[in-house]
């Protein structure tokens, strides 16, 4: 009776282990992600040769290890740092990329940094983002940065690009975030200051010029209307005047009443 007890007992814990070493062993590879098997020992501890598909994985949870690397865009912001250009200038980056792992490439890049996305994303892209941009800004100046600043973020994107795609990553979009130093907005705004007033002043200028011309043509108009008048005022033409706004009676001219002054 103990005996089968016993055996009762030992078949339970057999089952036990079995259920939980079954429910360990197996794991799901989420969508939008690579899923890779790890070996924790032997000789070769690497990644074995085929990256693992999407679905239920089984593997040995005293042995192998599975690591999921996410194959959708992922976008980092990372904190800004500093640069020198090329004459000494000081400027300020704060980038931000778009990346995404390149299909198949998760065991190879795992088998090199040995991390997982959020570490690499953290250190190693990082570090490239950071490459990428001093070594762009060592071959500017200040003013050719400032004068072809696209030119310029574009040949950061296309070196940054080149590097992680290297790596098994692939760069979707990038953003430098790019502040000039102080001196230089400083420098900018004071021009533009004075562009603005100097063409304020130029618009004044051409205002008042408008008004004098206006005053002019006004003054000349009136003098060739008072000429006008002048030439065709005739001693005649008043005592028609007079005659059609005559109201019949007789005005008094010195002491005796005379239809008609004489207005020569």
């Amino acid at each position: 009776m103990n005996r089968q007890i016993l055996t009762w007992a030992i078949a339970g814990l057999l089952i036990l282990v079995f259920s939980v070493t079954a429910m360990t062993s197996c794991t799901r590879i989420d969508a939008g992600h690579e899923g890779i098997l790890v070996k924790l020992y032997g000789t070769d501890k690497g990644v074995q040769d085929v990256s693992l598909v999407t679905g239920r994985v089984w593997y040995n949870p005293f042995t192998e290890e599975v690591y999921q690397f996410p194959t959708f865009v992922q976008t980092v912001d990372y904190a800004p740092f500093t640069v020198n250009a090329k004459d000494g200038s000081v400027f300020t980056v704060d980038p931000t990329i778009s990346f995404r792992v390149m299909p198949g490439e998760s065991p190879r890049i795992f088998s090199k940094y040995r991390k997982e996305i959020g570490l690499i994303t953290e250190t190693t892209l990082y570090n490239y983002t950071r490459d990428a941009f001093r070594i762009q800004f060592n071959k500017y100046s200040t003013d050719s940065i400032i004068s072809n600043r696209q030119s310029f973020e574009d040949k950061v994107q296309l070196a940054l690009g080149d590097a992680l795609g290297k790596e098994g990553f692939d760069l979707e979009q990038m953003t430098s975030g790019l502040q000039y130093p102080d001196e230089i907005v400083k420098a900018v705004n004071l021009k533009n200051r004075a562009v603005q007033q100097a063409l304020q002043v130029e618009n004044e200028l051409k205002v008042a010029e408008a008004q004098a011309r206006k005053k002019i043509v006004e003054a000349e108009a009136e003098a060739k209307a008072n000429e006008l008048r002048q030439r065709t005022l005739t001693p005649l033409l008043i005592q028609q005047q007079f005659i059609e706004k005559w109201n019949g009676s007789t005005p008094l001219y010195g002491n005796s009443p005379t239809f008609f002054k004489n207005v020569q």
